[in-house]
């Protein structure tokens, strides 16, 4: 674990030194949730899917669907119609 000391800006911008953003990946662009508690901040990366896993997570999800559609009776032609 690296410990840095940084000073805040006017505009309430801080700066996260580079040994640590190497450390965690993390690179122009990168999403954080903040979290305070009293005196306490506290920045969690959040990781965002690359076009890969997205496109995997998102024909698991039509897969189930069909799956369900089909056990119902429910046909493509189905949908499609008005």
């Amino acid at each position: 674990m690296v410990v840095e000391t940084v000073k805040m800006s006017s505009k309430g911008q801080i700066v996260i030194p580079l040994d640590i953003r190497e450390e965690i990946h993390a690179s122009e662009g990168t999403l954080f949730a903040v979290v305070s508690s009293r005196d306490t901040l506290v920045l969690k990366k959040i990781a965002t899917p690359n076009k890969e896993e997205l496109i995997k997570e998102l024909s698991s999800i039509a897969k189930k669907a069909k799956q369900k559609l089909q056990k119902k009776g429910i046909t493509e032609k189905d949908l499609q119609a008005k």
